[in-house]
This record gives structure tokens, C-alpha cells and sequence, in this order.
């Protein structure tokens, strides 16, 4: 197992690159949904927090409310892939809200973005449409794509 310690920046820095997220969750009925969303990580040398800027749509609601978890995969044409699984809680109180559309707002390149360029969030992190996920890993794995095209590199994996 990978020190979460090199795991990590080798994560945000894939994540981060890759930018678009396939997330899952489970539906009452233990059937996996998925749907294009974009984290964006934060590591501070001891914890690794991702956040989402999302609607809480009916669906999202709902299955988060019944498993508390979502599953992240990214992957891009070099074949780089990261995945994250991880425990998902909403925020819907405004400094929470205000703060999560900051992080993308200000966020780096290409990762941040205005928020406010996504139609319903137009009236701000307050809108009642915009809500934050905050994402608590539990388990992490990072693979170059040359570890697959080359055979070279080396697979990290970590788990709480």
C-alpha cells in the first residue's frame, strides 16, 4: 500500500489534469448511477478533501440520503486513470456554499472555473439551486497510462 503521503499530490495532480469525473452512487435499489462531474481536491500534507459543485438534484439527493458514498473514476486518452471511492456529504449552508464557489472560482487552471457560467447557479453560491459535496476518500489509486502502454511506472493504491 502507497503512503497516503505520495498518494496524494500524485491524485490532485491527475484529478486536476483530467479535470471531468465519472461519479457514481447506489439508488435505493443497490443499482449504480453515474454522471460527468468535476471535483476539485485539496490536500494539505495530512488530509485529502474533494469538493463538487453540483444541483442537488432529485436523484443525487435521494441516493446519497440512502449511501452516503460515491465512487469518482477518471480517465484521459494517454490512458492515465485515478479513482477515488468516498464518503459524500452535502452542504447547503451559505458559508459552506460561498466557500466551495471560491475554491472553483479561484481555483487553477484548468480545474477552476466561474461557477456562475452554469445557468441555474446564475443568482450566486446562495441560489437554492447550488449545493456543495464535500468527499472524504477512502480508498485512492493513481496509474500512469504508461504502466498499461509501456510498461513502465508504477500503480499507487491506498486505503484508510
Amino acid at each position: 500500500m502507497t503512503p497516503l503521503e505520495k498518494i496524494a499530490p500524485a491524485f490532485v495532480a491527475m484529478a486536476h489534469s483530467i479535470v471531468w469525473a465519472s461519479v457514481a452512487t447506489v439508488d435505493r435499489d443497490g443499482r449504480p448511477r453515474s454522471r460527468i462531474l468535476h471535483p476539485i481536491w485539496e490536500w494539505d500534507g495530512t488530509d485529502l478533501v474533494g469538493w463538487i459543485a453540483t444541483s442537488p438534484t432529485p436523484i443525487k439527493h435521494e441516493d446519497l440520503a440512502i449511501h452516503p458514498d460515491v465512487a469518482a473514476s477518471y480517465w484521459t486518452t494517454n490512458q492515465d486513470t485515478c479513482s477515488a471511492d468516498c464518503s459524500a456529504q452535502w452542504f447547503f449552508d451559505d458559508e459552506t456554499r460561498i466557500a466551495v464557489w471560491d475554491k472553483f472560482k479561484n481555483g487553477p487552471v484548468p480545474v477552476g472555473y466561474d461557477p456562475a457560467i452554469i445557468e441555474p447557479w446564475k443568482d450566486g453560491p446562495t441560489s437554492a439551486a447550488f449545493a456543495a459535496l464535500r468527499l472524504t476518500p477512502r480508498r485512492l489509486r493513481v496509474m500512469p497510462g504508461t504502466v498499461m502502454t509501456k510498461g513502465e511506472g508504477e500503480v499507487l493504491s491506498w486505503h484508510a
